[in-house]
């Protein structure tokens, strides 16, 4: 069985050292092209763990990249955006982009500005490699003309507003990084609807098989099942539905529940250990929260 190699990056000076690459001009901020990566060749499959932020543009990659469940050929804009600690994996002999953009944040640069906050509410440096936002030829450009900003103020002398000039910009490219995924997620709508079937066709198998035994299913197990990151899995659901995956588990569960009550005699304690659940008041409590009625008031209407 082949060993997995693990590299912790743990500042911006240890990545430059890595690349062979000089000295970052600043510590907490770096910007490199990928035209200047040194040849690289991955001997083994290696786990990835960096303790900063980064976000990535290729603008040529001889790859392919998975996008939920179907795979395109990519030699134009994509975009990675990576959280501190986050775990990615590089394979053997993984070729790298030859073109376009490695920008690196390490958290204390934001530290004393809004954007230090604000950050971590994008969800989508929760994404998985998988998940990477596939540009169209306007937003490319629209991208490369920031990283270009961001190119030139590297080579400035640092003065008082070099911080606050790299953080505009930064927000400004996550801004468009916001608003390029919500455009993802509605122009590719027909893979979100397939992606909708199985998810759909996942919780009827789960709720009609022994797995009940084992607890109900979390969003977590449902983004694993179809491999894509939980954080991703139910944005797209929010943007088809308008509902969370932990939503449509909820409201999933809210169906079997009324079918039980209304064509069983089963008490409601049965229906709650038969649904999943370890204490049949929190099934109640849940019901009442849905339906604004008690299980037991649902019967007694329906009946």
């Amino acid at each position: 069985m082949e060993t997995t190699a693990t590299v912790h990056i743990q500042s911006i000076s240890q990545l430059h050292q890595l690349l062979q690459m000089p000295k970052p001009r600043h510590p907490l901020v770096s910007l490199i092209r990928f035209e200047d990566f040194p040849e690289i060749k991955i001997e083994q499959r290696t786990r990835l763990i960096t303790d900063f932020y980064q976000v990535t543009l290729k603008t040529e990659c001889p790859c392919k990249i998975q996008y939920g469940q179907s795979i395109f050929d990519f030699d134009e804009g994509v975009m990675s955006c990576f959280a501190p600690k986050q775990v990615s994996f590089i394979e053997k002999d993984f070729t790298f982009a030859k073109a376009g953009w490695q920008l690196s944040i390490h958290p204390d640069f934001l530290r004393t500005f809004p954007l230090g906050s604000r950050i971590k509410s994008y969800g989508y440096f929760d994404y998985a490699v998988n998940e990477a936002l596939i540009l169209s030829e306007d937003e490319q450009e629209t991208m490369k003309t920031i990283f270009r900003q961001l190119q030139k103020e590297s080579l400035l002398p640092i003065d008082k507003f070099s911080q606050e000039v790299w953080i505009a910009n930064i927000e400004l490219m996550l801004t468009y990084c916001d608003r390029y995924y919500n455009r993802q997620f509605i122009t590719r709508k027909a893979a979100g609807n397939d992606l909708l079937e199985k998810v759909e066709k996942l919780l009827n198998s789960y709720y009609e098989s022994d797995q009940l035994n084992t607890g109900l299913p979390t969003a977590q197990f449902v983004a694993e099942s179809l491999h894509l990151s939980s954080k991703y899995l139910s944005d797209c659901l929010k943007q088809l539905t308008g509902s969370t995956t932990q939503q449509l588990i909820h409201e999933k569960l809210i169906e079997r529940a009324k079918e039980k009550l209304s064509t069983t005699q089963s008490s409601v304690s049965e229906i709650a250990y038969a649904l999943g659940f370890e204490y049949p008041q929190s099934f109640s409590k849940l019901f009442k929260t849905k339906t604004r009625q008690t299980p037991l008031q649902f019967r007694a209407g329906y009946n």
